[in-house]
């Protein structure tokens, strides 16, 4: 055993290593977007890779006497890119349709204003998802939760095709969000109010 317990930084008494969380053991679940939930499913079983939220806030420079101080302005979330596989029933696609045709309908030229249930503007077309990292157990226990609301497509790359390559056709999504927020197991969101940790 003093194998799994020589390596590591030595604090407060303990040289034990911490497990990493690993860039393969992810899900991402995507809520309103599109109309069919068959769909969605169906699209996060081909998800490829993802990003993680990333936040940038503008530099405020308050200048004074001989000095200059900085204090942070307003934030942006920065896009995240989705890479999902092409299947053959043409579900990411279908979903991925739905999504921009909701965005507008590029037939007719027309953005709607209301949906079925009456949702102005945004509330329209905007979905929600979450970016969940698991444990890799057969039960896919949840480690953390990033959740991103008022999202919608602003770009979409189809992909291309090759005679000379066995490569899978893959679709590429932009996503642009209004905000995000993070849980970890104990769903604490750690970036609201009240939760320093």
């Amino acid at each position: 055993m003093a194998v799994t317990t020589n390596f590591g930084v030595p604090v407060a008494g303990t040289v034990a290593t911490l497990m990493p969380k690993l860039q393969y053991r992810f899900r991402i679940n995507f809520t309103g977007m599109g109309s069919d939930a068959g769909t969605r499913t169906a699209s996060t079983q081909n998800v490829i890779s993802a990003g993680r939220p990333s936040i940038t806030h503008e530099e405020v420079i308050v200048d004074s006497y001989n000095s200059k101080m900085y204090v942070a302005g307003k934030h942006t979330w920065e896009p995240i890119s989705i890479v999902l596989r092409d299947d053959v029933n043409s579900n990411v696609v279908k979903l991925v349709g739905d999504q921009l045709r909701a965005q507008l309908d590029h037939t007719s030229q027309g953005a709607g204003i209301t949906n079925a249930e009456g949702q102005i503007s945004g509330l329209a077309y905007k979905f929600n998802m979450s970016i969940e990292t698991l444990d890799g157990s057969s039960t896919a226990k949840v480690i953390d939760t990033w959740t991103l609301t008022g999202c919608y497509l602003s770009n979409v790359q189809y992909g291309d095709l090759n005679y000379g390559t066995s490569d899978m056709v893959q679709v590429t999504a932009q996503v642009r969000y209004d905000n995000a927020s993070h849980a970890v197991v104990a769903d604490t969101d750690t970036l609201s109010t009240g939760n320093p940790s």
